[in-house]
């Protein structure tokens, strides 16, 4: 089974996508999951000669042998109060469908919009509406848009399909072709499912996972071990649906920056520098993540590539 990791693992160090690839190749990867999640409105991808970007992409990849496996469209508020905001999600996704295509990737997350006047039944009527408007764009490339599964504890009790059955009644309710589902373990645990009958539940629809842990209360993007995740309940479930997939890691943050500490900086010293890690500390980590991938996958006789 391939074994990819995102470029989000280097959001917080390096600002160049070619230099989070060098970072992904040096960590011991041969495949990608392309983060495209956080885009502001300078990104040089939604400028004239985004292509030209794009391009240094493939070419920086096809240097290092990489591969690209999946990707991440954007995140943000899709159904926000703020006409500037909704119309800057869309811009960005229908950009992320085309990038996609460029680099020969198939597969994309896109999240659902919540919003705290929609119950689950306008929560699937308003989000088929929302779907099928990239829907219809990426079939243009032939480009699948997967749904992600979220947790309670990131949504402020608004509500979201969340459960495999969940997630598969919402997949059969907008009725694409290009329309599927990823799997993020690390939300699930957050929400304490059974992640063996969420998983069975989607079967074919299961086209990509995010494979994270925590502590089962916060959504924190550690790597297997560092939490409480049931590793057995999940491969156990992928094997038994024959997942074909890449394992795909999602372990943004082994070590957490001091602006994230629930605590305030200044309770631990004055001088805050000594409170940052720094890229090799997480390069060493995001190494260390691949070990614990591939050692995980070997007790259930799969070979990690």
């Amino acid at each position: 089974m391939k074994i990819a990791t995102t470029t989000e693992d280097f959001f917080h160090y390096l600002k160049n996508d070619l230099d989070k690839l060098q970072a992904i190749k040096n960590a011991g990867f041969s495949c990608v999951d392309f983060s495209m999640y956080q885009l502001s409105p300078d990104s040089e991808y939604l400028k004239e000669g985004w292509q030209d970007q794009v391009l240094k992409l493939k070419e920086k990849a096809k240097e290092l042998k990489l591969e690209f496996v999946q990707a991440h469209s954007q995140g943000g508020a899709a159904f926000s109060k703020d006409p500037s905001v909704r119309e800057h999600v869309v811009k960005c996704t229908l950009r992320s469908i085309e990038i996609c295509d460029m680099l020969g990737i198939k597969n994309t997350v896109v999240h659902a919009g919540i919003s705290k006047e929609l119950d689950k039944k306008s929560w699937f009527e308003k989000n088929k509406e929302y779907y099928l408007n990239y829907l219809n764009f990426a079939e243009k490339y032939n480009v699948n848009i997967l749904t992600e599964n979220a947790c309670a504890c990131n949504l402020a009790g608004m509500y979201h399909a969340n459960t495999g059955k969940e997630m598969l009644e919402f997949i059969n309710y907008v009725n694409h072709p290009l329309f599927h589902v990823c799997w993020d373990t690390g939300h699930a645990n957050a929400d304490h499912g059974n992640q063996y009958d969420d998983i069975i539940a989607l079967k074919d629809h299961l086209y990509a996972i995010h494979y994270n842990d925590n502590n089962g209360k916060e959504d924190e993007h550690r790597p297997p071990y560092f939490g409480t995740l049931n590793n057995d309940e999940v491969i156990n479930a992928l094997i038994d649906i024959g997942f074909k997939g890449p394992f795909t890691l999602e372990c943004c943050s082994p070590i957490i920056k001091s602006d994230n500490w629930i605590k305030p900086r200044n309770v631990f010293a004055k001088d805050t520098r000594a409170l940052e890690p720094t890229f090799e500390m997480q390069l060493d980590l995001i190494k260390y993540t691949r070990k614990v991938a591939e050692y995980l996958l070997s007790l259930y006789g799969i070979k990690g590539e």
